[in-house]
């Protein structure tokens, strides 16, 4: 069950999604489509397989949207953002010491903002990133170097 309700958000929700919004864009012949992955689904985390399958499903279908949509002749452009260790709500409830373990690793030594985290967003869905598509946009704080 649980592997199934994190397919359903996280990898189906987004294909839904794209599939309700590329006709509008096609129609438009320009817009901007950008997935949320995680450098879990680049690098994958112990205890979270399905977490990392959809992650890393996203980046395959938003590579792939890129090629697809393009190839069609609209400007539609389809990135991801793969967040790293970000303090939200989610990550207040993450032991002292595993914090400390993956800041140590992160060239940066601190966890990231959500602010952050939305600069890279608004970068993607703005003109700024006219010739952007295809991309995984990491914002880790260097965890992936």
């Amino acid at each position: 069950e649980e592997w199934d309700a994190v397919i359903n958000v996280n990898l189906k929700g987004v294909f839904n999604m794209t599939q309700a919004v590329a006709p509008h864009m096609m129609k438009a012949q320009k817009g901007s489509i950008i997935n949320t992955s995680s450098v879990v689904g680049i690098y994958g985390n112990v205890g979270q397989t399905n977490y990392a399958a959809t992650k890393g499903g996203v980046i395959a279908m938003t590579k792939t949207w890129a090629k697809e949509l393009a190839r069609k002749g609209a400007q539609i452009r389809v990135n991801a953002v793969a967040p790293g260790f970000i303090k939200t709500p989610m990550t207040d409830k993450v032991p002292e010491k595993i914090i400390e373990a993956v800041t140590t690793r992160t060239a940066l030594a601190r966890m990231g903002e959500p602010e952050e985290v939305a600069n890279v967003y608004l970068f993607l869905a703005s003109d700024e990133s006219s010739f952007v598509t295809g991309q995984v946009i990491g914002v880790d704080g260097g965890l992936q170097l």
